[in-house]
């Protein structure tokens, strides 16, 4: 533990955290369906003094009032992912979930939002418990679905800043499998735009003996998935990023029955909207093709979820790196390019028109990232944050962020 985490996280606020991030990791829920979290979430704030509110049906928003001065918000994600926890740890999840298609799945907190919570409830403690010491308002966003793209939105349809005071800029911040103890940030573009489709190709099913009388719509299904990854390779210049990802394929129930469909998901992403459009149009025109190729009838293509590019203010992602860097060390906190991974946050900033920024910090112990294997990511069934300095690290990196924008009570 780095004795800059010692003297702003006491040993008993720790400890109390590290049992909320074990509660929050064995109860994950799957996105829109976080009911005991945002309960959990709210009790938690109200016991620190903030007037807590629900919005967009499992978000929570929690506003703590301290006198004239600044607005400033963190925004914390709460949603679980539809996984099988693999991590063996004493605590991992066994939890199970509906999706909205009313399939039964296994929910884990693959992504670190636990982490996120955790860290968020870490900072408005500090806050709370120093309210001698500084003036202004705080408003602490713990936001729900954001792995679907809906939970920033259902927050703003419900009327958020409406019914919160103005922020004059919302921070967030992401674990992920850097070193613990280390904070990256993004000036400019941050993370990518992504869209996801869901395809159902159409053909003729019949008897696994007898192909000629069918319209195959697995080859079809097959003949796609390889025809389209050739559209990043071929069709999008070298200097630009894009990355197409199919990870779900659905196809017949019987070994030697033709099934009359199948079903993919297809995953985009991108950092410029030129490369964006570009690439859905050739996709379209991939999967057209192919079922044209094939004699089938044209594929539906259904929008999932769309996220928008995010981009760090450079102004205010600037003096971000150095209020960091003071907090935790110069030499823990670094930039980054672009990630790829999606985010919904940047709606939050954007509905206000107010600077927007997102760090990453670490989450692995420095000692596994110089093992044989890779470390697993978010979205692994093995995704396994250490607790310390991980927890540590974010409760101070959220707090310096927000306590540099309050106003100091020795400069009123």
């Amino acid at each position: 533990m780095s004795p800059r985490h010692d003297a702003v996280v006491p040993a008993e606020l720790r400890s109390a955290l590290h049992e909320l991030y074990r509660d929050l990791h064995r109860h994950p829920e799957l996105s829109m369906q976080e009911e005991r979290t945002a309960a959990l979430v709210g009790e938690r704030m109200l016991e620190l003094g903030f007037e807590t509110l629900r919005v967009g049906g499992t978000g929570v928003a929690a506003v703590l009032r301290n006198g004239p001065g600044p607005v400033v918000a963190l925004r914390a994600d709460t949603d679980g992912l539809p996984l099988a926890e693999a991590t063996d740890l004493p605590y991992a999840s066994t939890a199970r979930g509906t999706l909205p298609d009313g399939t039964e799945v296994p929910v884990m907190h693959a992504c670190g939002h636990d982490t996120h919570i955790t860290c968020a409830v870490g900072a408005a403690s500090l806050l709370a418990q120093a309210r001698h010491e500084w003036s202004g308002t705080v408003v602490m966003l713990f936001q729900p679905g954001e792995e679907t793209s809906a939970g920033a939105r259902a927050m703003l349809d419900d009327g958020l800043w409406d019914r919160v005071p103005h922020p004059e800029v919302v921070y967030a911040q992401h674990v992920w499998p850097g070193p613990a103890g280390t904070v990256e940030l993004s000036i400019g573009p941050a993370m990518a735009m992504a869209d996801a489709w869901k395809v159902t190709v159409h053909g003729r099913g019949g008897h696994g003996s007898r192909p000629e009388t069918t319209v195959d719509p697995v080859v079809l299904a097959a003949y796609i998935i390889v025809r389209i990854q050739g559209v990043v390779a071929r069709e999008v210049a070298a200097q630009s990023a894009a990355v197409v990802t199919v990870a779900t394929v659905h196809a017949g129930l019987k070994e030697n029955v033709i099934p009359d469909t199948a079903e993919l998901t297809v995953n985009v992403r991108n950092l410029d909207a030129h490369v964006r459009d570009r690439v859905l149009d050739a996709l379209r025109r991939v999967i057209r093709a192919e079922a044209e190729a094939s004699g089938a009838p044209e594929p539906q293509i259904e929008e999932l979820y769309t996220f928008p590019l995010l981009v760090n203010d450079p102004a205010a992602a600037a003096e971000a790196l150095e209020v960091l860097g003071g907090a935790l060390g110069a030499d823990h906190v670094s930039t980054t390019p672009a990630m790829m991974g999606s985010e919904d946050f940047g709606h939050l900033p954007q509905a206000l028109g107010v600077p927007g920024v997102y760090w990453f910090f670490g989450g692995t112990a420095p000692g596994d990232l110089e093992g044989p294997d890779p470390v697993p990511s978010n979205h692994s069934p093995r995704f396994a944050p250490v607790l310390e300095p991980t927890l540590s690290t974010g409760v101070v990196a959220a707090y310096s962020m927000l306590r540099h924008r309050l106003t100091d009570v020795t400069d009123r």
